[in-house]
C-alpha cells in the first residue's frame, strides 16, 4: 500500500514537472548561451547589486551601532529587527508578487531601499543619526527584503529559457556568492574612508538595480485573481497538500536548524584552532568559496539524473562535513571540511529551488516562495540560536558534532517520510 501511494506521489510530481515543460521538447541551454539572453542578464545583474547593497548594509549598520552603544545586544538586535518583517509578512508578500507584475514589485522595493540607505547617508554625513533611526531604517529595510525576495524567486521561472532552470539558478547562486564574499569587504572599505560613504554606494547599486530590473522583459506571469483573505494563505494549503515540496522546504528547515556550525566559527577560531581574527575571516569565506566552485560546476554540468537522491546524499554529506569541522584540531581540515560544506549545500539548494518552482503554478509561486523564505530565515536565525544553547550547555564540540549528526539524521529520516521526494528522476 506505501509502495502504491509513494508511485502515485512521485507519478504525481513528475507530471507536474512535466507540464511545466516537456523534457523532450527542449534541449538543455548552455551556461554561454544563457548568459546571452538578455532578460536573465538583466535579472543577474540587478539581483547581484541588490545582494551588495545587502551585504554593505550588514556591515555599516552593525558596525555604526556597535560605534554608536558599545553594546552587544544592540548589536544582536539589528538581525531581530530584519527578520521581524519576514515573519510578520510572509503572507502579504506572497500575495503581491502572485497578484501584481512581479518586476514593478521589485522595482518598488529597490526604490524604498535606495531611499532608505540616502537617508542613513545624509543623516550620517550631518551626524544627526542616533539608534533609534538605525533600527528604523533597518526595520524599513527588511519589509522591502520581506517583499523583495520571495518575488525575485517567483521571477526568475519567467525569464530563464524553457530547460534552464537548474543552470539558471546555479549562476544566480553564484552571483550571490561572490556578493556574499567581497561585499562586505567592500563595505568596511567604504566605511573606513567615510561612514556616509557606504550608505552612498548602496543607493547607487539599488537606484542602477532599479533600472536594470526594468529592462527585463519576462514571459506573461499568470496573475491570480480573486485574492481573498482566504486564498492569501493558499500558499500553505498547497505545500501542506504537496508531499514532495513539504518535503523540500522542511528539509532544508530542520537541516539547517541542526547544523548552524556558522554561529560557533568565533569560538572555534579563538579557543580550538587558535588563529584569531584573521583565521575567523578564513573560515567564514570557506563556506562561500566552496559554494561558488560548485555553483561554477553546476552551471556547466546541470545534474541530469537521480535529481531527489542527489539532493539528500548533499545534505548527507553537509551533515559529515560539519561532524568533521567539529572534531578538527588543524586548521587546513577545518577550512577543506567548510568548503566542502558550502558545496554541498548549494548543490542541496539549487535542487530544492528549481524543484519547488517547477512543481509550483505559476500563479501560486510568489505565496509559495514567501512561505519558503519564511522557513530559510527562520532556520537560520533559529539554527544560530539553537548552536549557541547547545554549546552553551555542553561545549563547542560537542554541539557542532551534534548538529552534524542530527542533520545526517533528518536526511535519513525524510527520505522514509516522503519517498515520492526521493524518487524524483529529473527536474526538466
Amino acid at each position: 500500500m506505501v509502495q502504491k501511494v509513494s508511485q502515485e506521489l512521485s507519478e504525481g510530481l513528475s507530471e507536474e514537472l512535466s507540464e511545466e515543460r516537456p523534457v523532450s521538447a527542449n534541449p538543455p541551454v548552455s551556461a554561454r548561451v544563457l548568459l546571452s539572453h538578455r532578460a536573465f542578464l538583466f535579472f543577474l545583474l540587478s539581483r547581484s547589486l541588490s545582494r551588495f547593497s545587502s551585504q554593505i548594509a550588514a556591515v555599516a549598520i552593525g558596525w555604526q551601532i556597535y560605534d554608536l552603544t558599545g553594546s552587544a545586544f544592540d548589536l544582536g538586535m539589528v538581525g531581530l529587527v530584519q527578520f521581524l518583517p519576514t515573519a510578520l509578512l510572509v503572507f502579504v508578500a506572497g500575495h503581491a508578487a502572485d497578484r501584481y507584475e512581479r518586476k514593478r514589485v521589485v522595482q518598488l522595493c529597490q526604490l524604498v531601499e535606495a531611499a532608505t540607505a540616502l537617508y542613513l547617508a545624509i543623516s550620517t554625513y550631518l551626524g544627526a543619526v542616533g539608534e533609534v533611526q538605525i533600527f528604523v531604517a533597518t526595520f524599513v529595510l527588511g519589509i522591502a527584503g520581506a517583499f523583495e525576495s520571495p518575488t525575485t524567486a517567483a521571477l526568475l521561472p519567467l525569464i530563464a529559457p524553457q530547460g534552464s532552470l537548474q543552470r539558471a539558478t546555479a549562476i544566480s547562486s553564484g552571483a550571490a556568492q561572490v556578493a556574499t564574499i567581497t561585499g562586505p569587504a567592500l563595505g568596511g572599505f567604504a566605511y573606513a574612508i567615510a561612514p556616509h560613504l557606504a550608505y552612498a554606494v548602496m543607493v547607487l547599486f539599488w537606484i542602477f538595480g532599479m533600472i536594470l530590473t526594468g529592462f527585463i522583459r519576462p514571459r506573461p506571469q499568470a496573475v491570480a485573481k480573486d485574492m481573498g483573505a482566504d486564498n492569501i494563505f493558499a500558499g500553505v494549503r498547497f505545500i501542506r497538500g504537496n508531499p514532495a515540496i513539504l518535503g523540500t522546504i522542511s528539509l532544508d528547515l530542520f537541516a539547517v536548524l541542526f547544523g548552524g556550525v556558522t554561529a560557533l566559527l568565533p569560538i572555534y577560531a579563538r579557543d580550538i584552532l587558535q588563529t584569531g581574527p584573521v583565521g575567523l575571516g578564513v573560515l567564514r569565506a570557506a563556506p562561500a568559496v566552496g559554494a561558488l566552485v560548485m555553483t561554477m560546476v553546476l552551471a556547466r554540468h546541470a545534474i541530469s539524473r537521480h535529481v531527489g537522491l542527489r539532493m539528500f546524499q548533499a545534505v548527507i554529506v553537509f551533515g559529515i562535513a560539519t561532524v568533521v569541522f567539529a572534531l578538527s584540531s588543524w586548521m587546513w581540515l577545518s577550512v577543506v571540511s567548510l568548503a566542502i560544506l558550502g558545496a554541498a549545500d548549494t548543490i542541496s539548494v539549487v535542487i530544492r529551488f528549481s524543484l519547488v518552482q517547477l512543481a509550483t503554478p505559476d500563479e501560486m509561486r510568489g505565496r509559495v516562495g514567501a512561505v519558503n523564505f519564511l522557513f530559510i530565515n527562520a532556520s537560520n536565525q533559529l539554527g544560530q540560536f539553537e548552536s549557541g544553547l547547545t554549546a552553551a550547555l555542553f561545549g563547542a564540540m560537542p554541539a557542532a558534532v551534534l548538529g552534524g549528526v542530527c542533520t545526517i539524521a533528518v536526511a535519513l529520516l525524510w527520505m522514509k517520510l516522503f519517498p515520492s521526494l526521493r524518487q524524483v528522476e529529473r527536474l526538466e
